[in-house]
């Protein structure tokens, strides 16, 4: 069973450190997202279906809304992650040009080579977070943004502006989509009804389908998903947040609470439960 060893959650977004063999279920953010080895064995993980390599050498970039998953394939010793998942927003804060972090073509390959510097950027991130000592916010912020700035100016196609604003780069804007999107984000605790999104829009169930992935790069369902998971780790991060879990669950719009558990478990790897256990709000 997966263990959350660390998770540390702010404004940047957040920080986990996982020694990971449960499944995960193909699933998205809405933040850029950097995986690498910490500890134990070599693995794998899987970016829009491409089988991905995870070791000491390289580092798995996965763009804000693209799905991937993770599959313990019964050979794989365990292995303990750093998992990186960054809000674009806290990044254009210290660097401008990093506000691109948000765009669906920011990092150009799944899985690079990472360089001695970044490894060991990586690693002593690692043994900060692992310290019987909290970190402190601002030294936690400084090495997590030399990260990104080292893994974005290396790998990423920030520089090159032009081209990641070509049509081509940019998905479709359509007015009928953001009003479903909008409606989705206001009605989470509610069982997603694609054919009456699809009605409330004047399109088809099929072209309502080719529209919304067109849009977003994703199902209904997966971005569904995607918003609920977030918004459970946000309220399980918040000390003054007391609710229950079957509370939470109900809120999110889940029958019953092992159903919730089963759905986060799914999603970032952790129970609800052991999640609260060892967040660390910053």
């Amino acid at each position: 069973m997966t263990t959350a060893l660390r998770i540390a959650q702010g404004e940047f977004g957040r920080l986990a450190l996982l020694d990971m063999d449960t499944p995960l279920v193909s699933h998205a953010h809405s933040q850029c997202h950097v995986i690498f080895k910490a500890s134990g064995a070599d693995s794998a993980f899987y970016v829009s279906e491409e089988r991905l390599p995870v070791t000491d050498r390289t580092a798995i970039l996965v763009n804000a809304w693209e799905p991937h998953y993770f599959y313990s394939e019964p050979d794989f010793p365990r292995t303990v992650y750093l998992a990186l998942y960054i809000e674009p927003r806290w990044l254009a804060t210290l660097y401008d040009p990093l506000r691109l972090a948000a765009h669906p073509r920011f990092f150009p390959r799944p899985c690079v080579q990472i360089t001695p510097r970044i490894r060991k950027l990586a690693d002593d991130l690692t043994g900060d977070l692992m310290s019987p000592i909290p970190m402190k916010q601002e030294r936690l912020e400084s090495a997590l943004f030399e990260l990104m700035l080292a893994i974005s100016e290396q790998f990423s196609a920030w520089e090159s502006i032009q081209d990641l604003m070509r049509p081509e780069g940019l998905r479709l804007p359509d007015s009928r989509i953001q009003r479903a999107l909008t409606h989705i984000g206001e009605h989470l605790g509610q069982p997603l009804d694609a054919d009456r999104l699809a009605a409330s829009a004047h399109l088809s169930r099929a072209q309502f389908f080719v529209r919304f992935r067109r849009c977003t790069g994703m199902t209904p369902h997966v971005y569904v998903n995607t918003l609920r998971a977030e918004t459970a780790c946000r309220r399980l991060a918040q000390a003054d947040d007391r609710t229950t879990l079957g509370r939470l669950a109900q809120d999110l719009g889940f029958s019953d609470q092992g159903h919730f558990t089963r759905f986060i478990r799914g999603q970032v790897g952790v129970t609800p439960s052991e999640y609260r256990r060892v967040v660390q709000l910053y």
